[in-house]
């Protein structure tokens, strides 16, 4: 079913092959929030505006088992104050619920699994 732990970033290596428009500085929001009570972060938007490719993005900044420097370097987020004290350094749970989806037959049963 797939790597929930740690997925890399291969996903967004993908990404990056393909008219990609930066939305790095989303990281530099968020690296700002942790170790705050303001730590938990809601990224909502409309179906088909790119919340599986800003996953990706985010798994592949800061999953410690990969170095993802070079994806990043000619982006927004490298110019950030906070972009060298994060990059790399957490363990990612990435769990994408459209591939989970086809288990279960309803929301309930998808919480459940």
């Amino acid at each position: 079913m797939g790597v929930y732990l740690n997925p890399g970033n291969s996903g967004f290596a993908e990404i990056l092959q393909t008219d990609y428009v930066d939305k790095t500085g989303l990281i530099g929001l968020i690296n700002r929030t942790i170790g705050t009570k303001k730590k938990l972060t809601c990224i909502s938007r409309p179906r088909r505006f790119g919340k599986s490719y800003t996953a990706q993005m985010l798994c592949a900044y800061y999953d410690k088992t990969c170095d993802s420097r070079e994806f990043f370097a000619p982006f927004i987020i490298s110019q950030d104050q906070t972009y060298e004290n994060h990059l790399g350094k957490y363990d990612v749970i990435y769990v994408d619920m459209t591939y989970i989806k086809q288990y279960c037959d309803n929301y309930d049963t998808l919480v459940e699994y």
